[in-house]
């Protein structure tokens, strides 16, 4: 699942970024409004967060633009702006839910999940052949059986899924995952194609990744 964060305070960003890539999230950011509003308007998000206080363009300004435009993301305000007033005016342009800095992680995935599970166009399961990822609960299994997945493991496998039968290159994928875009290793996405193909087709007859010479790879169940 993607998530959007609009924030101009960079170590709030690199905070968020870290915590969310660890539970598998892809993280996109801006660190301000008139950006933010671009990136959520010509890309796909499941959730954006953002702050109120932000430059060129606030938070306020950000959501009624995308609201207008009958965007219907789930909107998570984060602000050091904790009055009722300014509660009732974020909820009331379209928010979604509202969390005042300083904030607990904890709570904020709480907070995440909760918006994922009453937005109905949101797919939270997706499979491939007898493969099922469980996109809120981040789990994985195949036949029945439970495969346990590190966070850049299962963010690869959704990845792969979402783009079931379509060859994806090395680029592609890096570019993609922000989080493997940090790695200093320069074959990182063959590693956990590996290390996937261990734990999703090694004990099984049927092979769901493949590669495809001289371009990338695939997940398909052809």
């Amino acid at each position: 699942m993607k998530i959007l964060i609009i924030e101009d305070d960079i170590k709030i960003i690199n905070f968020l970024k870290k915590g969310l890539e660890e539970e598998c999230y892809i993280v996109d950011y801006s660190t301000n409004g008139d950006e933010g509003l671009y990136l959520a308007s010509v890309n796909d998000y499941d959730l954006i967060l953002l702050d109120i206080m932000l430059p060129i363009k606030d938070g306020m300004e950000v959501c009624k633009a995308l609201r207008n435009e009958n965007n219907q993301t789930p909107i998570i305000m984060l602000t050091a702006k904790d009055s009722i007033e300014d509660k009732i005016k974020g909820l009331d342009i379209g928010a979604n839910d509202y969390l005042a800095k300083p904030f607990s992680f904890t709570e904020l995935l709480a907070r995440i999940r909760v918006q994922l599970r009453t937005n109905n166009s949101i797919q939270t399961k997706i499979s491939i052949a007898d493969l099922e990822l469980d996109l809120l609960n981040k789990t994985a299994n195949r036949a029945s059986k439970n495969i346990v997945l590190t966070a850049k493991e299962f963010t690869l496998l959704e990845y792969l899924i979402k783009n079931k039968d379509r060859v994806l290159s090395e680029t592609t994928i890096n570019s993609a995952l922000s989080s493997f875009e940090d790695s200093n290793m320069s074959n990182i996405v063959n590693v956990y194609i590996y290390r996937l193909r261990n734990k999703i087709d090694k004990n099984f007859d049927k092979k769901l990744i493949k590669t495809v010479r001289g371009i990338g790879f695939k997940i398909s169940d052809n």
